[in-house]
């Protein structure tokens, strides 16, 4: 009809500027342009990552660099998942039920191939908090035995034990990290010192979402095998920011998100159960398989599963050596830069083996992080984030493939003009 209220899919597709790169190969969204954010005198941004800032949905004059708290979707995957839900309304029960739901294991495979494990071994869920909850609730822990973690553990990662020490009586023992604190074998002796016979999880995360240390898990997972107590790890901070192989990791399972560093649609995530574990993990959500769409777990966001599967294609495609490489060479980069700034007291590791793409900064006791994050973001358009109080007064800078070098020295500069 002429003047339907209601656009058509060409048209929202043109309305919302992801019709630029639909139908494109995939070789050709990968152009390097001037960035998302405005010129400058400085000219066109240099560094620039595998993937184009302009290739986002970012506002005039933003500068993202808080993808460890919320990746952004590129155009190429938010066209995919827009285009998957104008299919499934087209006939939702012919559609969802049938074509589609096939279409979802094959994201399901994706994942699997992604992360390095078996179809079989590979779940599709909503975040890595649902992961991790799925794991806790699948558990049979009895009063009084223990699960061992660390004080640095997200909260959506510790959520599902403290529900379980409060209802069922399960204690909760607790490593203390100091942030400043980079030494693997130190944290494993920790660890292992922590160890009681009544420990049966050791729950960690694979990067610290405090200050982006790359954990010793393969030597925590042999610790926790050799001590015959399950290895859950919280990957939210790992997948699609480093390599990361379950497998070679020798974890029994692992909860990441989709919508993190692998840039897929919000309210998507992944959870590998190592086949081994089949009956001694035995959640509710699993009851009817570990397919995507089971009578166990009701309807599924179908177009963000198919997103995701978009999103996975795009980080193979670059080659997560590529990603790490970048994302963690801007990362030492701007290590340097911040600790030619007396004010601050950078507390995440050097650049090495631990290094990932997140860096924290400590700032001085008189400076408020919240303010601090909150006048970077309004007076320079710079995106980052506070860390919990709890740990710091600190503020946390995650680098990922649409970032430049340019974007760093922005950074610098609004940092040395705010605390001058």
């Amino acid at each position: 009809m002429k003047n339907s209220p209601l656009l058509n899919r060409r048209d929202f597709l043109m309305n919302s500027g992801v019709a630029a790169i639909a139908g494109l190969p995939l070789g050709d969204r990968f152009v390097h342009t001037t960035g998302h954010s405005p010129q400058t005198p400085e000219g066109p941004d240099s560094g620039a990552g595998p993937l184009a800032g302009s290739e986002y949905l970012f506002g005039k004059g933003v500068t993202y660099l808080n993808t460890a708290a919320l990746g952004p979707t590129p155009r190429a995957v938010f066209d995919k998942t827009v285009a998957a839900w104008y299919d499934l309304e087209a006939n939702p029960s012919f559609h969802g039920y049938g074509r589609l739901k096939d279409a979802m294991e094959s994201v399901r495979a994706k994942a699997a191939q992604f992360l390095g494990c078996s179809l079989d071994e590979m779940v599709v869920t909503r975040s890595t908090t649902e992961g991790m909850n799925t794991v806790a609730q699948g558990v049979v822990l009895k009063p009084g035995e223990r699960v061992l973690t660390s004080d640095q553990e997200h909260l959506g990662g510790q959520m599902c034990w403290k529900h379980f020490a409060r209802r069922h009586g399960v204690v909760i023992d607790t490593v203390a990290l100091h942030p400043m604190e980079h030494d693997p074998q130190l944290i494993l002796e920790r660890f292992e010192a922590a160890l009681t016979p009544s420990t049966r999880v050791l729950s960690v995360s694979h990067v610290l979402s405090s200050t982006g240390l790359r954990m010793p898990v393969g030597e925590l997972a042999a610790l926790a095998r050799n001590h015959d107590c399950l290895c859950l790890v919280d990957g939210a901070q790992a997948v699609g920011a480093i390599d990361v192989n379950v497998k070679a990791l020798g974890c029994h399972a692992y909860a990441t998100s989709g919508h993190k560093w692998l840039m897929g649609p919000k309210g998507t995530g992944l959870l590998y159960l190592a086949a081994e574990t089949t009956g001694v993990i035995d959640p509710l959500l699993l009851e009817d398989g570990r397919g995507v769409y089971v009578e166990s777990t009701g309807v599924r966001y179908i177009p963000g599963v198919l997103g995701l599967g978009a999103a996975l294609d795009l980080m193979t495609g670059i080659g997560m050596a590529s990603v790490e490489a970048h994302a963690v060479g801007l990362r030492n980069g701007l290590y340097q830069e911040l600790q030619e700034l007396p004010q601050l007291e950078v507390v995440s590791p050097p650049p090495g083996p631990l290094a990932t793409p997140l860096i924290t900064f400590r700032l001085p006791e008189a400076i408020d992080s919240a303010v601090l994050v909150a006048t970077l973001r309004e007076k320079h358009g710079l995106v980052v984030k506070m860390v919990p109080k709890n740990w710091l007064n600190g503020i946390r800078i995650s680098t990922h493939i649409f970032n430049s070098e340019q974007e760093i020295h922005r950074l610098i500069r609004a940092l040395r003009a705010e605390l001058a």
